[in-house]
């Protein structure tokens, strides 16, 4: 009988593989529900990630500037500067916070990982372009991801246009993709950890 079920495996990573594909089959897929937890719990972070960071700055700031020409000065001499470490802070924040959306919709679809993180980055990239349409209609007021502070969005005067803006468009697409990815397929990892004790125990 237990012969039969695994198809001639003679591993039990083999016959855990077998079981899983079986299970795959039925069950893999992009789910978008899934991915739709992924995504709440991706700007869910890059908000709290993005506050935190700007509280350091404004810290580090104050605690390093006298006056308020000082620090005037300071940020005009440094604005170059500021830019890149802005956008290295951004892309860190982007990272972490995509990679546990990911991770979440890994884990939570159990199968084909890559898959789930793609769909996180598919609701966000959707749900920008929906608001960024709704407020070209109604108001830029209807963008609302634009009024939360560090979450990507798609605006719509046209300030996207400059090379800093394009280059701050690149990181907001193509790092929560990476990291959305790379964040699946871990969560998904879990459930082949546990399919293999599963598997080892029925084995004894």
């Amino acid at each position: 009988m237990a012969s039969s079920n695994t198809s001639g495996a003679s591993t039990p990573k083999a016959r855990r593989n077998d079981v899983v594909a079986a299970e795959k089959e039925r069950f893999g897929g992009i789910k978008f529900g899934s991915a739709f937890f992924g995504w709440l719990t991706a700007i869910g972070l890059t908000v709290i990630l993005s506050t935190i960071a700007a509280a350091i700055g404004v810290g580090v700031g104050a605690a390093n500037t006298s006056s308020a020409n000082d620090a005037a000065n300071q940020a005009q001499e440094n604005a170059q500067t500021i830019g890149v470490v802005s956008g290295i802070i951004l892309a860190v924040i982007l990272f972490i916070a995509y990679y546990c959306g990911g991770y979440v919709a890994g884990r939570m679809a159990r199968f084909d990982g890559a898959k789930q993180g793609l769909a996180v980055w598919l609701w966000g990239i959707i749900i920008a372009v929906v608001l960024a349409i709704l407020a070209a209609i109604a108001g830029d007021q209807f963008n609302v991801l634009s009024n939360i502070e560090g979450v990507p969005s798609i605006p719509v005067d046209g300030s996207a246009l400059t090379t800093s803006g394009l280059i701050g468009l690149a990181i907001a697409v193509i790092v929560p993709l990476i990291a959305a990815l790379v964040g699946g397929k871990a969560g998904m990892h879990f459930h082949r950890k546990v399919d293999q004790v599963g598997i080892d125990h029925t084995a004894r």
